[in-house]
């Protein structure tokens, strides 16, 4: 079964796949046929917008030289495959500086970025929020502006938010979402929010973790997640659960926030 037609079996018209072994670099051959059928299938309205997710074995800003090749080598690569389902998005983990500093994991973030985007490719890559664990690059809106001012084709850039992440790094999405979006359209602005990864959350805010939780078992809570997705200045985008489930699991949370979502 085609990952469109799995989405499509528990109710979801949006989906993020990775672009390959998302712990490792081994990818799939493309096969044009399936590509084209996707294509068919979007173009009809069955699905919306998807999200390719780079490997998390990306890391533009390490302090080895050999693995910030790797991830050059391969989001190229990624871009390049993307292509074969055009105007979609690419989502990545800005990086970890290893102790660099922010400025040296900002400035080599920016030239892998200038040296992979193509003035003609028709995919949208995504910088998203990160947690702040370790030594993470992103966590702050701040950091991703820097990226993308540094960015050759900076203003080709969107922004993925994740509710687990941008809570954890300390933003109170749960008591103060008007306020937290307003710092976003102040800092980054809101026209370059494409995308948002919908999770609850294991730990408290501020605590830097990045632990995801089912919607509603999390420190943000369902009522919080329903007042995300209704929002006037999110609700059009598109939401995906990266939450700890199976099929059925994220069947059952698909069919719950449909029914309170008021777009």
């Amino acid at each position: 079964m085609s990952m469109a037609h799995t989405a499509k079996s528990i109710g979801a018209n949006v989906f993020q796949f990775y672009t390959r072994n998302p712990r490792g670099s081994a990818a799939k051959d493309i096969d044009p046929q399936d590509a084209a059928d996707f294509v068919a299938c979007q173009r009809s309205g069955e699905i919306g917008p998807i999200v390719a997710h780079a490997p998390y074995t990306l890391n533009a800003c390490s302090d080895d030289p050999s693995k910030r090749a790797f991830a050059k080598r391969t989001m190229a690569d990624d871009l390049r495959r993307m292509e074969f389902v055009p105007h979609n998005f690419y989502n990545l983990h800005p990086g970890s500086h290893m102790g660099q500093g922010l400025e040296t994991g900002v400035a080599q973030i920016a030239e892998m970025l200038s040296e992979v985007m193509k003035p003609e490719q028709t995919t949208t890559v995504l910088l998203e929020t990160m947690a702040g664990k370790g030594r993470e690059v992103g966590s702050r809106f701040e950091e991703l502006k820097m990226i993308i001012e540094r960015t050759a084709l900076g203003e080709r850039l969107g922004v993925c938010f994740d509710t687990c992440h941008t809570w954890d790094s300390g933003y109170d999405v749960v008591g103060s979402l008007e306020a937290v979006l307003e710092e976003f359209d102040r800092v980054l602005g809101l026209e370059r929010l494409r995308v948002i990864h919908l999770n609850d959350s294991m730990n408290a805010r501020t605590s830097h973790k990045d632990r995801h939780a089912v919607i509603g078992a999390g420190k943000l809570g369902e009522e919080a997640i329903v007042r995300i997705i209704n929002h006037p200045n999110l609700r059009h985008l598109p939401f995906i659960l990266e939450t700890p489930n199976e099929l059925e699991g994220y069947a059952r949370e698909i069919a719950c926030l449909r029914a309170q979502w008021h777009g």
